[in-house]
């Protein structure tokens, strides 16, 4: 059996959730049966919301106790295969991989954003990472990078084979795509959303530089051409800064954070927005990008790491650090109805290009070249 980690969409992490999750279930069409999900919340948390195959296994401890479980198993070489009956390959999807012996490993390292900006992450989780990631790395089989960029930082950071990387992006899920006027309409009711707003999608925490979005709207809305910027994603960590920043402008009111957005509400969200934008200092991949192209939405985001790798041509680009550039490139695009629609049709064309039917291929090869 092949068994994928699921750990994280059972956990709600964000970004690596939906990962984990829009991969298992594309891997169902090639893998059926010898697809096994593993998670560390057995019987606490889960099952995989909406999942029919075979049930999970796994352990009933917990993120962190299993986290810090692995590590200490990793460093004293104690191999953990007991917790895999008839595993033929392990996909660690988060960075947390298990030491064992037997089974192959491949591990996905979405981002080395600790490495790159460690004042952005708390002390405990940098140490963490900072200590287990380049053990986790060399003692993985292989590796899936979800971007170049990250692939770059990992031959930078820890001088890997670049060989033993393959990159495989990800994609939006299938739901997010063109909204009806209807739905959009009753999404806008339901979060009290203006006629024209700014979005952008993600946890705060300060690598998503949404201070400086502040800051950069702000002449936007008071000149009248944005009625508000809407901030959805729940609260990461060292979000106070955030907050604090926020309450000392005189245009706070408009900006509206409804926090996390269910699913079957997104897309709607995203569709109802006349821009959106990703600010952020750093990331793995930007999958909001995508999301909001395929939801006909046009995207403004940072020219650094893997954004300018994602969004291609079928965006605007700007430097994460100038709050000035960054409200010219977004006051162009919304005052530009011609420039808008071509930025959608881009956009479609560009979030067409990835599916997660092409990453579970692609990455169902990663698997046995592992195991050869």
């Amino acid at each position: 059996m092949i068994y994928v980690d699921v750990s994280s969409a059972i956990h709600a992490k964000a970004g690596l959730g939906r990962y984990a999750s829009s991969l298992a279930r594309a891997l169902t069409e090639y893998l059926g049966d010898e697809l096994q999900l593993f998670q560390n919340s057995l019987g606490r948390l889960g099952p995989l919301p909406g999942w029919s195959g075979r049930p999970a296994v796994g352990v009933p401890w917990g993120y962190k106790p299993w986290r810090f479980l692995v590590a200490a198993r990793q460093l004293a070489r104690l191999p953990m295969d007991r917790f895999l009956p008839g595993a033929r390959l392990f996909h660690a999807t988060e960075h947390l991989l298990p030491y064992l012996n037997r089974i192959p490993t491949v591990l996905t390292v979405h981002d080395l954003i600790f490495e790159r900006y460690p004042e952005h992450h708390k002390f405990f989780n940098y140490r963490y990472l900072k200590a287990m990631m380049p053990i986790y790395c060399r003692r993985a089989t292989t590796i899936i990078a979800v971007s170049e960029a990250t692939k770059r930082d990992l031959v930078d950071c820890y001088a890997l084979d670049p060989e033993r990387i393959t990159v495989v992006p990800e994609a939006a899920a299938p739901h997010f795509r063109p909204q009806s006027a209807p739905k959009v309409q009753a999404v806008r009711a339901k979060y009290n959303l203006p006629a024209r707003y700014a979005l952008s999608v993600g946890t705060i925490e300060p690598r998503k530089n949404l201070s400086t979005l502040v800051d950069a709207c702000g002449p936007l809305l008071e000149e009248g051409v944005l009625d508000a910027l809407v901030l959805v994603g729940g609260r990461g960590w060292l979000y106070e800064g955030f907050f604090e920043h926020l309450a000392g402008v005189h245009w706070c009111d408009k900006v509206l954070i409804p926090g996390y957005v269910p699913d079957e509400d997104l897309p709607a969200v995203y569709a109802g927005a006349t821009v959106a934008v990703q600010p952020s200092v750093y990331e793995g991949f930007g999958l909001p990008v995508l999301e909001a192209m395929a939801c006909e939405t046009p995207v403004c985001a940072s020219r650094v790491s893997s954004l300018p790798e994602v969004g291609g041509e079928a965006a605007r680009y700007f430097d994460p650090m100038d709050s000035d550039e960054m409200t010219s490139v977004v006051r162009d695009v919304v005052k530009d109805e011609a420039l808008r629609q071509e930025m959608i049709e881009r956009g479609s064309e560009r979030a067409a290009v990835y599916s997660w039917r092409d990453t579970a291929r692609e990455t169902l090869r990663v698997y046995e070249r592992a195991m050869s």
